[in-house]
This record gives C-alpha cells, sequence and structure tokens, in this order.
C-alpha cells in the first residue's frame, strides 16, 4: 500500500508509557502516525527507536493542549484521533489549576481541534478507573463496577485546597471525560469517541525513560516490590497489562460498532504487591533474597470486581496473565539496572 493512502493516526501523549505502546501498535498493524509530545529530546528518541518506520512516523511538538487554534494543524490530514496525553502527577500546589483544569482543557482542545478536519471519524479517549471507583462503596453487598458507574467526587471536593493529589486526580479523570460526552451531546460532530477507563496499568516500557529512578508511577511500584525497597499496598486489586491497553486503543478506534461506547478495560485477575513478590522470588534466581518482604502477608482485596470482559468482547482483546506482566517487565528494568552499573 502507498503510504498516502495508509490511514493516518493522530497520537497525543506519544512519548508516555501507555500512548509509546499505542503508536508501536499502530505502526505494527501497517499504519501512519503522527506523534505529539511536550518534549523534543523524548520525541526524538521516540524516533530514533523505531527508525525502521520513519517514513510512516512523524513527530510535532505540543507545549500546550489548551488551546484548540493551536492544533488544528495537528490534526490536518488525520482520519482519527487518540488522545492520551493528560496531566499525571502528585507533586502540584493547586489542584484545579495543575491538574483538574489541564485535562478538562485537553480535552476539549482536541475535540474543537478534530472539528475542523472532516476526515477524523473517531476520537479514542484515554479516561482511567478514577473516573469510575466509589472510593466510599462499602464491600457488601458485593459489587462489580462497570462502565456504567461514575466516580461520586463532586467538582469542589476535587479542586479544594485540602484535598490529596491523589483525590484530584480522580476528579481530573472524571470531569474531563464527562466534558467529551457533553461535548458530543451538544455539538453533534461528524465525529463519535470511544472511553476507555483502565485501572492500574503495568508491563515493558516503550517510551523514553532515562533510568529506573524516572518509571512511570505504576510500574515503579512493581520495581520498589521486586527491588526490596518497599511492600506497598495496591489501592485497588484490578489491572491491564499495557500492550493489552494499546491493543484496546486501536481497536476502538477501527471497530465501526463501538463508536460512544465507554469501556472499563482491566484482566479478570486481580494483584497484590505480594502477589509480584511471589512470582519474581519464583522466576528470577535472585528473587527470594532480594524482593521485599513483610511480616504479615499481604492479601488480595477481593471485595469488588470490575468488568473487563465487556470490553474484551467487543474489542476482540485477550488479556495477558499477571505472571507474564511481572515477569516481562521485570526482566527489562533488570537490563536497565545492569547498564546502570
Amino acid at each position: 500500500m502507498d503510504s498516502s493512502e495508509r490511514p493516518y493516526y493522530l497520537v497525543t501523549g506519544a512519548t508516555g508509557f501507555i500512548g509509546a505502546h499505542v503508536v508501536d501498535e499502530l505502526l505494527a498493524r501497517g499504519f501512519k502516525v503522527r506523534a505529539t509530545t511536550r518534549s523534543p529530546k523524548k520525541g526524538e528518541f521516540l524516533r530514533q527507536a523505531r527508525s525502521s518506520y520513519s517514513s510512516r512516523l512523524d513527530i510535532v511538538q505540543i507545549k500546550d493542549f489548551s488551546e484548540a487554534a493551536s492544533l488544528e494543524n495537528v490534526v490536518k490530514d488525520i482520519d482519527g484521533v487518540i488522545h492520551v496525553a493528560s496531566p499525571f502527577t502528585y507533586d502540584i500546589l493547586d489542584n484545579e489549576k495543575e491538574l483538574v483544569l489541564p485535562a478538562i482543557a485537553g480535552v476539549t482542545s482536541i475535540l474543537e481541534a478534530s472539528l475542523s478536519n472532516p476526515k477524523v471519524k473517531r476520537v479514542v479517549i484515554t479516561s482511567s478507573f478514577a473516573a469510575v471507583l466509589d472510593i466510599g462503596k462499602k464491600s457488601s453487598p458485593r459489587y462489580k463496577y462497570t462502565a456504567t458507574d461514575w466516580n461520586p467526587l463532586s467538582y469542589e471536593e476535587s479542586v479544594n485546597e485540602k484535598t490529596s493529589a491523589v483525590v484530584a486526580y480522580r476528579g481530573s479523570k472524571k470531569f474531563a471525560e464527562l466534558k467529551a460526552w457533553k461535548f458530543i451531546k451538544e455539538r453533534k460532530p461528524s465525529f463519535d469517541i470511544v472511553t476507555l477507563c483502565p485501572p492500574m496499568t503495568f508491563g515493558p516500557v516503550a517510551h523514553p525513560v532515562e533510568s529506573l529512578h524516572v518509571l512511570n508511577e505504576s510500574n515503579a511500584m512493581l520495581w520498589k516490590t521486586a527491588s526490596g525497597e518497599q511492600l506497598p499496598v495496591a489501592r485497588v486489586p484490578f489491572w491491564v497489562d499495557v500492550r493489552d491497553l494499546a491493543c484496546a486503543h486501536v481497536e476502538a478506534m477501527l471497530k465501526h460498532d463501538v463508536g460512544n461506547t465507554r469501556f472499563t478495560v482491566a484482566s479478570p485477575e486481580k494483584f497484590s504487591y505480594q502477589l509480584v513478590t511471589d512470582i519474581v522470588a519464583e522466576e528470577f534466581e535472585w528473587g527470594k533474597d532480594r524482593v521485599a518482604k513483610s511480616d504479615e502477608r499481604q492479601q488480595i482485596d477481593d471485595n469488588h470486581d470490575l468488568d473487563g470482559e465487556t470490553a474484551a468482547n467487543a474489542l476482540g482483546i485477550t488479556y495477558r496473565t499477571f505472571r507474564q506482566t511481572v515477569k516481562d517487565f521485570i526482566s527489562q528494568a533488570v537490563e536497565m539496572e545492569k547498564k546502570a552499573c
């Protein structure tokens, strides 16, 4: 197929943990990709690491996602948008200005910009289980979260200066996603949307990572456990492999009958960091001596369930096992550690 005839997709946040895997999934399927990044250095790393795809990958720097007008050139000639970029940091001083409003502005701007290109037929948006979770829900009776559930957090609670950054992040994902659905309802664009709400996301890194000290938060927790630094407590027992999540993003773009649908993408397995220590101890020679220790065995939280089956069936994805995910990432992390010595 001539390069000009290949479908052309925009991926925002392409140098992030999830975004880089989405880029790889699209390239592996023969599509053209326009990848956005805030960092030219990371963009160049992304390009160099995929030199065999240079004719089908272009990198664009976007410093600010809050202005739709500045994004219109970015969506030019694009057939579809996968919007992964979103502020994600707990090191903040102002919940509203640094988390909530930027997340809402980013979604709004990418949707507004997409209006300028009639070729765009779908925008896939990375939301989060944080937009689904009700942290106050009691364990009895047993409850299964689905894509119909919404975090009950109010906007006022999210932006309150006394609210922790963790809680404010949940608010940012909820209100950004709600903004997207409101946009579709009120503006009735020629494109539709699909939102994906994954829980904790683990797996090998494909994005620019200079050292183990700057891993994304979820993988950092795995490495802290495996390397003996600490045994964290899982906020929720739900998870998904980043490669399966990337596949879900691409399938959400390609499958015609899933437009204007919300999915919770999650493995049927549950996890704890104690389970991580068990897997590392069994799969690596050094594991038993190095993994984080605890006087009391940590149990998997089995009070709630999360529907990942609907997404698997609708999008045609198969979830990896937790053992495989942990093994693949820790193998990669060990190599990174060796290179750093």
